[in-house]
């Protein structure tokens, strides 16, 4: 953060097509859901516990809608859900675990309703030293694998909803993906392992899945879009070094945004009516943006497809 001061602001691009919102940077989830009436409708939310789902989760429930909250366990996605209200339903759901997604998948389909929403946004971030689930190496086995099959297992329950939609939280970090961008012979991490690299390859594959997604989805009501939050103060960073944690501790007020702030673009990508008809972008600061080219690699957004199916062929079927 601090060796991008005092570099020229990049310029953002916006796509045609996709109107832009009154919303930017400082926004919060609560602004951006402000007026929009969410009676009726179900959210589902990966990682709602703490951080930006549960921020989420507040302003969402706020709206009169229906919230899924899942958590690592169940003792704390009822813990959660005590504390929000009676439109709360807990679920556990551990993403590294196959079996924990069918068991969660197997439950909501299990309630019979639509989803109108389904947000991805739970994850793990930098940790210090290679870790496998399963001989996959663990950012992107949680942070990708985990999501593709709950999202796969759960889609037609979105598309049961009048306007389905898939939210996929990526990030920023994408930048640090190898140069390849996803190193289909390396998943195991143990080539050149860095925890950043890990987690940018996660993020990236966060991306190109929702890309892919997208353009299955053609045609239809449903939609799917992925989205940065931005730079915020969250547990994820209780990962890094206790160094770097007590250098940004009395800067990180003026350099992160706030949970409120940060949940802002998925509440946006998931609530907001003028986005209907809007599949296959990428969204930061409450406003689709063009990203760099490799983040809209259709190419490489089937391949990953193809070799996620392939990954998780036993637990799709």
């Amino acid at each position: 953060v601090l060796a991008g001061c005092g570099r020229k602001a990049q310029v953002v691009v916006h796509p045609p097509g996709v109107a832009l919102s009154v919303f930017d940077k400082q926004s919060t989830a609560a602004q951006v859901v402000a007026g929009v009436n969410l009676a009726g409708k179900t959210f589902l939310i990966t990682g709602g516990t703490s951080g930006l789902g549960l921020e989420m989760a507040q302003r969402l429930l706020a709206r009169g809608a229906q919230v899924l909250l899942t958590g690592r366990s169940i003792e704390k996605a009822r813990e959660a859900s005590a504390r929000l209200g009676a439109r709360c339903a807990p679920l556990a759901l551990e993403l590294e675990q196959p079996e924990s997604v069918i068991a969660c998948s197997t439950e909501v389909a299990r309630m019979g309703m639509p989803i109108d929403a389904l947000i991805c946004n739970a994850g793990i971030m930098v940790l210090g030293e290679l870790r496998k689930v399963r001989g996959i190496e663990q950012h992107f086995a949680v942070n990708h694998l985990g999501h593709f099959l709950l999202v796969n297992r759960l889609l037609s329950r979105v598309q049961a909803a009048p306007q389905g939609r898939v939210v996929v939280v990526s990030s920023s970090a994408y930048k640090w993906a190898p140069p390849a961008g996803i190193e289909f012979d390396n998943l195991s991490g143990e080539r050149g392992f860095t925890p950043n690299k890990a987690y940018g390859q996660s993020k990236l594959a966060n991306a190109l899945f929702s890309l892919e997604l997208a353009r299955r989805l053609q045609g239809t009501a449903t939609t799917s879009n992925s989205l940065n939050p931005g730079a915020v103060d969250t547990s994820l960073w209780r990962h890094y070094p206790a160094w770097q944690r007590a250098l940004m501790a009395p800067i990180k007020g003026f350099l992160l945004k706030s949970a409120a702030q940060g949940a802002a673009t998925q509440c946006y990508v998931a609530t907001a009516p003028a986005l209907a008809r809007v599949n296959g972008y990428y969204f930061e600061n409450c406003n689709a943006v063009v990203p760099p080219p490799l983040v809209r690699d259709s190419a490489l957004a089937q391949r990953l497809w193809a070799t996620s199916e392939q990954l998780l062929h036993s637990y799709l079927v």
